[in-house]
């Protein structure tokens, strides 16, 4: 396997995969007199494209637009307020992924609030905090749900582990999104000229080829789902190219390998049997209706958000356009914060400040010197 990614990402097979990415790119701008246009959908797409250079390779002839694929970046303003809030209150730990940790609120981060001695801890492992809060049984154990359905079946295992052992001190703030309804809600909105999707690997182990369906039939637009080595994502932007200049409809598994028509069952399986759909607030759209997943009734013990009561307040307005970016409207550069008022060490929105985000692959790997 080792030997594989490394033959995905040497100069030998990419150059010419390359090559022969922007000779078909040529081919449908002769047909359509303008460049194609595809968006990536997972964040990690984003930061693999910038980070490998194919992006930069082949910008002159075709457009990769970053999609709302990034966790951290979708999560609106009122939703980190809410957390931030949520851990300034007494006898509790809250356990997060470290992406979280900076993510600016209206008054602090996470970070600021640990710095001040609230009990907040980065998790490598999500299960870890099962394991303290059958340590600490005198706290209130809190995790922060965020993610899309790469995600959520590990926070399954989390209650389903904690109603096992009895815990009566551990709940998830859920905070959860679902790929099909930001798609769907993207094309309805029609800001953006698009001619395929480069559909995520990560989610798509989890839900499968054909769950995209959709797109080819409601929609009529094509998607390919790929890995993340660059040879994997210049496969899938030729291939995306070549449906185009052929107008064929259709999902193609790129990532056959690891991605299985009905996805995984067993996971799939473990959702339904914990959560329900919910409307959910996206940063900068605001709320889709059913587009994330909250604990059952008969699990509510363990939603933190019946648990306990926090009140943010408004969330403070800024001149960040991290809900532009993950729209695809426009590209990181050309918010006027961008380089400028926000950077890495600096950030105003949390496209900055995640591994996943637009605004941080771009500043780290394609912004002009």
């Amino acid at each position: 396997m080792l030997e594989l990614l490394k033959q995905s990402s040497s100069t030998e097979i990419c150059r010419p995969l390359a090559d022969a990415v922007k000779e078909k790119a040529r081919e449908f701008f002769r047909i359509h007199g303008r460049k194609p246009a595809f968006m990536e959908v997972c964040g990690s797409h984003t930061m693999a494209l910038a980070r490998s250079g194919v992006k930069q390779a082949i910008a002159d002839e075709v457009n990769l637009i970053s999609g709302p694929g990034c966790p951290v970046c979708v999560t609106d303003q009122k939703s980190i307020d809410a957390m931030i809030a949520l851990a300034e209150g007494e006898g509790r730990i809250i356990c997060t992924f470290g992406d979280m940790m900076r993510v600016p609120g209206s008054k602090q981060t996470l970070l600021s609030a640990k710095t001040a001695g609230k009990d907040i801890r980065v998790l490598y492992s999500p299960m870890d905090a099962i394991k303290i809060a059958e340590q600490q049984p005198d706290k209130e154990i809190v995790f922060l749900g965020v993610g899309f359905e790469t995600t959520i079946p590990i926070l399954s295992l989390l209650i389903d582990e904690a109603a096992s052992k009895g815990l009566e001190n551990f709940s998830v703030w859920m905070t959860t999104k679902l790929v099909e309804p930001i798609l769907r809600h993207l094309l309805a909105l029609g800001e953006i000229q698009l001619d395929g999707f480069l559909l995520p690997g990560h989610v798509s182990i989890v839900i499968g080829e054909d769950s995209y369906c959709y797109l080819a039939e409601e929609y009529r637009v094509s998607g390919v789902i790929t890995g993340f080595e660059p040879a994997e994502l210049l496969s899938g932007i030729y291939k995306l190219l070549n449906l185009a200049i052929s107008n064929e409809i259709k999902i193609v598994n790129d990532h056959r390998a690891i991605v299985t028509k009905k996805g995984n069952l067993l996971a799939q399986e473990w959702m339904r049997k914990y959560f329900k759909f919910s409307d959910e607030a996206w940063r900068g759209i605001g709320i889709i209706p059913e587009s994330g997943l909250d604990l059952k009734k008969e699990f509510a013990k363990y939603d933190a958000k019946k648990r306990f009561k926090v009140n943010p307040g408004e969330p403070r307005k800024t001149k960040c356009r991290c809900g532009e970016v993950i729209r695809g409207v426009i590209s990181p550069n050309e918010c006027s914060l961008f380089g400028k008022a926000c950077k890495p060490l600096n950030p105003i929105g949390p496209c900055m400040v995640s591994a996943e985000g637009s605004c941080s692959a771009h500043y780290q790997f394609m912004r002009e010197s």
